[in-house]
């Protein structure tokens, strides 16, 4: 008990860095400060540093400053180009940070760029990983993400206690890439579900049942799931405040429908509805939440250019 007491004291004395501290990656810092690691965050927007910063982390000026004196760095950022500037830039990772640190990006990107900046992290003496997360915003106040890692095995088993403040189900699934893969999988069931549940709802409301006692009933059974649990309720309200933008899913449908492609796989769903969130997104609607794909339903179910949830979404 002895060791295993030291080993977890010397591992909470490690510093983070958290590059990226917007929807997802605010709460998964201050996550990490409640369970007592020392927390940098840098954001390109300062006021996000400074709410942590509040919250008894550190505020960065800069990558270069955050990652400087950190044993492990975890990237939250929106996109592959994104992941690519933060870790090959002039003030990034690879310029900055110390041989021997563990890189984590919790960022949702294409696999092959996860594959390529995975081998750069390693050649400059880096541990990289590749954990994106699913569970939204509330997951990420809660602590209880789905993340999905790929990465050397060693690797992964280090970072037990840095993923067990964040994360709920935290499961290797293979090599580097291997995580962006599984997310992309994650991305294509749960945007058919939202559509599945936008366009039962507009079922629902146009026969004038008790739509909440529906829902109730439906979660009840076979058709039950997070989606309807999580999204259910938003589109009764027309209430579109984004735990995860349809713009984000709209990028990571293009990762699905691009990556299926490559390996030869047929995903006419992931296609199909891969349109009707990039329509949505052309309206003007990528900053509601995924939910929002209700929107666009609506539309098309009153024969109008405009419908009521468009014009009353938050």
């Amino acid at each position: 008990m002895g060791d295993t007491r030291r080993e977890d004291t010397e591992l909470m004395s490690k510093n983070i860095a958290v590059i990226g501290l917007g929807i997802m990656g605010l709460p998964m810092a201050k996550n990490l400060v409640g369970a007592g690691f020392a927390v940098s965050g840098y954001n390109r927007s300062p006021e996000k540093a400074k709410a942590l910063a509040a919250a008894g982390g550190t505020a960065a000026g800069s990558i270069a400053e955050a990652v400087a004196e950190a044993d492990v760095i975890i990237t939250m950022v929106p996109d592959s180009p994104d992941v690519e500037a933060v870790l090959t830039g002039d003030d990034g990772i690879l310029a900055n940070a110390r041989a021997g640190t563990t890189w984590i990006d919790a960022s949702t990107i294409r696999p092959d760029t996860a594959i390529e900046l995975a081998r750069q992290a390693r050649e400059a003496g880096l541990k990289p990983i590749d954990a994106p997360v699913s569970g939204g915003e509330q997951g990420a106040i809660d602590g209880v993400l789905s993340i999905m890692v790929g990465g050397e095995q060693a690797d992964f088993d280090a970072m037990a206690e840095v993923f067990d403040a964040v994360g709920k189900t935290i499961v290797r699934v293979g090599p580097s890439g291997s995580g962006q893969t599984v997310k992309a999988a994650n991305q294509l069931i749960v945007a058919v579900n939202i559509q599945a549940l936008a366009e039962a709802v507009a079922f629902l409301e146009a026969y004038g049942v008790d739509t909440t006692a529906a829902l109730q009933v439906l979660g009840g059974g076979l058709a039950g799931s997070k989606v309807l649990d999580q999204k259910g309720q938003k589109m009764l309200d027309r209430s579109f405040e984004p735990g995860f933008r349809l713009q984000l899913h709209h990028k990571d449908m293009g990762i699905v429908t691009s990556a299926a492609r490559e390996a030869g796989v047929a995903t006419p769903l992931a296609a199909s509805v891969a349109q009707l969130v990039a329509a949505t997104v052309q309206q003007g609607n990528g900053h509601l939440d995924h939910s929002g794909l209700f929107t666009l339903v609506e539309q098309l179910s009153s024969g109008s250019g405009d419908s009521g949830s468009t014009r009353n979404v938050a």
